[in-house]
């Protein structure tokens, strides 16, 4: 009888993942030919008994996984054996490189094999788990995030992701008025400048752009900030971004958004990419209004992030198209989704928990070393542009470069396609900069110097310096 899980043949899976799988899909087939045999009551009877009972814990498939190391951030950073072990719980492709890590993040194997043990759950249980279980099992859930990141329950909705987190918020933002002004800077997300530019029809505001300046460092971005505040007077609502998906730049949140608050100017933070790959809570950041992702440095399923209102401003963010599945006062009817992938929302936990155990602290000293390791080697290489400052704070995983002088869409299309097909390295071009479109590079948890070694190999060759 053909498997239900269909597995590739290709030599490229590893072959533990691959007969796992394989064990999997066999066991799957006999449990529905075992089901398919019993009676209707034998039936019945199991699902009743799968209904009432808790979740099952997930496994702690890192049970072998060392205690998180100590010392300073450069030992924690280095510990070989420590990053070995957490290399090993991700299988991941042989043929590239990858360091567009940015996009999403990975799913760890005890991640993975909980999504899908949850996916095989909620299709065998089908609407009889989504009627009578599922309500409980997402505010397990939303109650998991909410403690990790610092946040009440009750300020926090799951949603489809940081787009959709922060699309809710700006545009259901409430307090603006005819002839008021938003902000934004170059370096903000286009769907989130999007968003900001639609507040011009919706709400009879003026949308004021500006750029943030090259090199940065971190009292340069505060100047421009202070200057766009000084320029705009009627400003009442700025878009911040705390990491950059464009140069990885971390902006000083904290002392931008108290600038803004002595302005009378509310803050909505981008923190896509900064919640996993930065060590904080939200409370940290002293703004009302945040989007967060799960499904990139937290690791978990794609398909699932979530909003955050301070309780005391929830009555300044319109409800989700009037939604009325609950009152004005739960923060849930901000987001008005529709059905989602249940195994997605219901595998969050098993991804906090993995991000807990390796360490938020470590994370962020062993991201911003990979960066380090490739970044002082080769800024010195000729007509090499480092976009990422190296002062303390202003960066994390994320660096960009560009060529000098090649600032176009066909420049650096070029050069990201010369990376991943002559040198196996995988990086991803990036737009929307001030002064000219750029590559970025983003390491991982799995990402060892010898990737990094490649990278720097490539662009010597590219550029003609003679790597040391």
């Amino acid at each position: 009888m053909p498997g239900i899980i269909r597995l590739s043949s290709s030599r490229h899976w590893c072959s533990i993942d691959y007969c796992s799988l394989r064990r999997a899909s066999q066991r799957v087939d006999m449990h529905l030919i075992k089901s398919v045999s019993s009676d209707r009551r034998s039936i019945l009877k199991g699902l009743a008994a799968a209904a009432v009972a808790p979740l099952a814990a997930p496994a702690m498939a890192a049970e072998g996984l060392p205690a998180q190391p100590t010392g300073s951030a450069a030992a924690i950073a280095t510990d070989k054996a420590y990053w070995t072990a957490v290399k090993g719980l991700y299988a991941v492709t042989p043929d590239v490189v990858n360091l567009e890590n940015g996009f999403w993040g990975i799913m760890a194997e005890p991640v993975r094999r909980e999504f899908i043990r949850l996916s095989d759950m909620v299709n065998y249980q089908n609407t009889y788990y989504a009627r009578q279980r599922s309500g409980l099992d997402f505010e397990a859930v939303r109650a998991k995030v909410a403690q990790a990141v610092g946040a009440a329950p009750e300020e926090i909705a799951l949603t489809r992701g940081a787009t959709e987190a922060l699309q809710l918020l700006i545009s259901g933002y409430n307090k603006l008025r005819p002839g008021d002004s938003v902000l934004y800077a170059d370096l903000d997300y286009d769907s989130m400048q999007y968003a900001m530019n639609a507040l011009k029809a919706r709400r009879g505001v003026d949308v004021v752009k500006f750029d943030v300046p090259e090199p940065a460092t971190r009292q340069a971005v505060l100047d421009a900030y202070a200057r766009a505040f000084e320029a705009n007077p009627r400003t009442k609502l700025l878009l911040l971004t705390h990491v950059s998906h464009r140069t990885g730049l971390i902006m000083p949140i904290t002392e931008i958004a108290r600038m803004a608050k002595a302005k009378g100017i509310d803050t909505i933070v981008d923190a896509a990419h900064s919640w996993g790959q930065m060590d904080f809570r939200v409370g940290e950041l002293e703004v009302d209004f945040v989007g967060f992702n799960l499904h990139k440095w937290i690791g978990a399923p794609v398909g699932v992030g979530f909003l955050y209102i301070r309780k005391d401003r929830l009555a300044d963010v319109d409800r989700d198209l009037g939604d009325e599945d609950f009152s004005d006062t739960d923060i849930r009817s901000r987001v008005h989704t529709g059905t989602v992938n249940f195994a997605t929302v219901l595998s969050v936990p098993a991804a906090v928990e993995l991000h807990q155990q390796i360490g938020a602290a470590a994370k962020q000293a062993r991201l911003r070393y990979l960066r380090d390791y490739w970044v002082s080697r080769v800024r010195s290489f000729k007509d090499i542009e480092i976009l990422t400052p190296d002062e303390a704070g202003l960066y994390g995983a994320i660096t960009s470069f560009r060529l000098a002088g090649k600032t176009s869409k066909a420049d650096n299309d070029a050069t990201v396609a010369k990376l991943r097909d002559t040198y196996k390295v995988l990086t991803v071009r990036r737009a929307g900069v001030a002064r000219g479109q750029c590559i970025r590079v983003t390491p991982a948890l799995y990402t060892e110097e010898a990737d990094l070694d490649r990278l720097v190999e490539a662009l010597a060759a590219i550029t003609g310096t003679k790597a040391g």
